[in-house]
């Protein structure tokens, strides 16, 4: 088995969300009583999100770096960013990383690829709804990646980061989020939902109105879990 290193902490609720995850798939794939070796950077989600913010990708590059570089210290043999958002740097990084990265935004193309879906709508946070990091694999693989409107953006964006990040679920915040799904089914022809931001699937369904979710947490995780055990 290769241990497994993890940048979390951006945010904390999914981190925990991770760690379950791995573990619970390692038993299920695994089928024995030894568990992987995890390391886990829990890094500052509010420095991040001031680098975003100033759109300083360069120096979010450096930053993922260096906790790439902490965790290969710390015996880490590949890692995984634990977040979307900063897969917005995922390729610059990936070519610089001295350990191999296991992306989200691929492993799930490939997941929405096996589904066949062809116009999948994306919610996360205003950085990776704005950003083009999810639309181009898909792109490449015959699907449109349709987000919300620009109003709908910000209530998605505020409600993460007031609510869900602080790991506060409201039910009316749920049935918010549904509706602007169901907007978007019947505006943009959606025809399944990637939950861009990690806490997403804290709060929404594995399906809705219709239509799957693809709950790029757990797929992530599926992926991670596969490459430490070398499938």
């Amino acid at each position: 088995m290769k241990k497994i290193g993890i940048i979390g902490g951006i945010g904390p609720e999914s981190t925990l969300d991770y760690y379950r995850g791995i573990i619970d798939t390692f038993r299920e794939l695994n089928k024995g009583t030894h568990y992987p070796e995890i390391i886990v950077y829990s890094a500052d989600l509010t420095e991040l999100l001031e680098i975003v913010e100033a759109k300083a990708l360069d120096k979010l590059a450096e930053w993922l770096l260096t906790r790439i570089e902490a965790l290969r210290r710390a015996g880490a043999e590949f890692a995984a960013i634990a977040s979307n958002t900063p897969h917005v740097v995922f390729d610059e990084v990936a070519k610089r990383s001295p350990l191999p990265l296991i992306s989200i935004v691929e492993a799930s193309c490939t997941k929405a690829g096996s589904l066949g879906v062809k116009r999948p709508g994306l919610l996360g946070t205003r950085f990776t709804m704005q950003a083009d990091f999810f639309q181009r694999p898909f792109h490449k693989h015959g699907m449109a990646v349709v987000v919300p409107t620009t109003e709908e953006q910000e209530f998605i964006h505020e409600k993460l980061f007031s609510e869900i990040e602080l790991g506060i679920i409201k039910d009316e915040t749920r049935l918010a989020l549904l509706a602007i799904v169901k907007n978007m089914i019947e505006r943009d022809g959606i025809d399944s939902l990637i939950l861009g931001c990690t806490e997403l699937p804290l709060i929404l369904p594995g399906q809705a109105h219709g239509i799957p979710f693809l709950n790029t947490s757990a797929i992530h995780v599926e992926e991670i879990v596969r490459h430490c055990l070398g499938e």
